[in-house]
């Protein structure tokens, strides 16, 4: 077997030539001849990449399914009291609560997965996410048991964010370690899919159950089969995809990066207090390189839906398209996020992370220049809401795919599922957890335009994060030590 450095995990090289093939069995399947060069441990790539990219999908399917129904489903049955507007704000006040809880589940789970390893604290954050998920589906509503529901539902909220928290350093960690040389942004593109998979996944449920239910978001029928019941149904399906999730995960073996860095005596008591101390600087870098992405992320997508679906008015308002129309635009433009990935993921590795994300965030600066004209709505139609979706996501995919390379390779091994998993989910409050809301509030007091002045504003903070930044794209996750961006 031989490793991205070519030692094995006790330190020993290990010659290729001595085992060049390795046979394994797929079930109860003929056994089958995998090349050494594809092998981690004994383990084929192949069952690492879908390993982390399933473990993403599902978690990413149980958060974004909660981030339609924030739109479409708790402002009526959990926020019922006072106008639509204030009902839809404190839905999204709930929603942004996960995206408080992300950094402290990387917290929690970074010292686990710093201190045990990736493999069971992965197991850990899919249980967690699955449970809480499985428990929304359950829950009363708001005319069944009062204030408890809106708490309730909080509690549930804030445990999805905490497993999200975990979730995808775990994911790109494992992705990034068992990677061959000169391939690693491309081998952490794999769990990236998780996030277009997840929404698809989400998203086209609850298209299914309009089309087979009927719901009209703008004149909600609180009698009605979907609001009846019909919204608990992607929440309660997620317990199937738990457990195909934990199957997989489970045949896993520990990445031989994070052995390695065991066998040297490089772990350390508290992984939190040695990043705050040494990786301080990596930490605020690699937070504000993924501010744009966030916020363009949630803008496009949450703030989008509820703008889109949302009724016109005198001063504005929103689009008033159909809720069923809208879903299908969202559902095509993700189409467009997930084909970038493998793009930027090649573009990554070839080019550098560096120069590939300072192109991708001018375009999303530029992006934010078009929201006026492509939403404004006395003048938007459909298909130029399609396209401004389309736009939105490409770049999304752009600049989300290096992001699994780029902040693990700020970091040494013995902290970097802490490093970065608290930057990733630093930012997810700076940028998504308040994106909706700041940008509900823009269009609603301004216009539409501004929305896309916010959105360029984070963009230029990510672009000064980048022009710091030093590449990482050659740097060895095994001699990561006191590097400085």
């Amino acid at each position: 077997m031989r490793f991205e450095s070519g030692w094995g995990t006790s330190g020993r090289r290990i010659s290729a030539s001595r085992w060049p093939l390795t046979t394994h069995h797929l079930g109860g399947c003929s056994p089958v001849t995998t090349p050494e060069s594809d092998l981690v441990d004994g383990v084929p790539r192949t069952r690492i990449v879908i390993a982390s990219m399933v473990g993403t999908t599902i978690e990413f399917y149980d958060f974004y399914a909660y981030a339609t129904a924030a739109v479409t489903v708790f402002p009526h049955l959990f926020f019922p009291k006072g106008n639509p507007t204030t009902a839809l704000l404190a839905s999204l006040a709930t929603f942004g609560l996960a995206f408080v809880a992300r950094p402290l589940g990387s917290i929690l789970f970074g010292h686990f997965g710093d201190r045990i390893g990736r493999k069971t604290t992965l197991v850990a954050s899919l249980l967690v996410m699955g449970i809480a998920t499985f428990l929304i589906g359950l829950l009363p509503t708001y005319h069944q048991v009062g204030l408890l529901a809106p708490a309730l539902l909080a509690v549930m909220r804030f445990s999805q964010g905490l497993a999200l928290g975990g979730e995808w350093s775990g994911a790109a960690l494992l992705a990034t370690e068992t990677a061959k040389p000169g391939k690693r942004a491309w081998a952490a593109m794999w769990p990236q899919l998780g996030a277009p998979f997840g929404f698809l996944l989400a998203n086209g449920v609850f298209l299914v159950l309009v089309l087979w239910l009927g719901h009209n978001n703008a004149s909600p029928d609180l009698d009605g089969p979907f609001l009846s019941w019909g919204w608990r149904i992607p929440f309660l399906l997620s317990a199937v995809m738990v457990a195909i999730g934990l199957y997989v995960r489970l045949r896993l073996t520990e990445t031989p990066v994070f052995a390695r860095a065991i066998e040297r005596g490089e772990r350390v008591r508290t992984p939190l207090a040695e990043v705050f101390r040494n990786q301080w600087r990596q930490l605020i870098i690699g937070t504000f390189v993924m501010l744009a992405t966030y916020t363009l992320f949630y803008v496009v997508t949450t703030w989008a839906l509820s703008f889109g679906t949302g009724k016109k008015a005198a001063n504005g308002g929103g689009l008033g398209i159909p809720y069923l129309e809208f879903l299908q635009l969202q559902l095509i433009s993700v189409l467009f996020f997930a084909a970038m990935l493998p793009v930027t993921g090649y573009l990554a590795d070839k080019f550098g992370r560096r120069v590939t994300l300072i192109v991708v965030t001018v375009g999303i600066m530029l992006y934010g220049c078009f929201f006026g004209p492509l939403l404004d709505p006395h003048s938007a139609t459909a298909t130029s809401t399609l396209v401004f979706l389309i736009i939105g996501m490409t770049l999304m995919g752009l600049t989300f795919g290096p992001m699994s390379a780029v902040l693990p390779e700020l970091f040494p091994t013995n902290v970097r599922y802490t490093g970065s998993g608290i930057a990733y989910n630093a930012a997810s409050i700076l940028g998504a957890a308040i994106a909706p809301f700041v940008a509900t509030w823009l269009a609603t007091s301004y216009g539409v335009a501004w929305v896309g002045v916010y959105l360029l504003s984070a963009a230029a903070l990510t672009l000064i994060a980048l022009l710091v930044m030093r590449e990482t794209r050659d740097t060895s996750l095994d001699d990561v030590g006191q590097f400085m961006p």
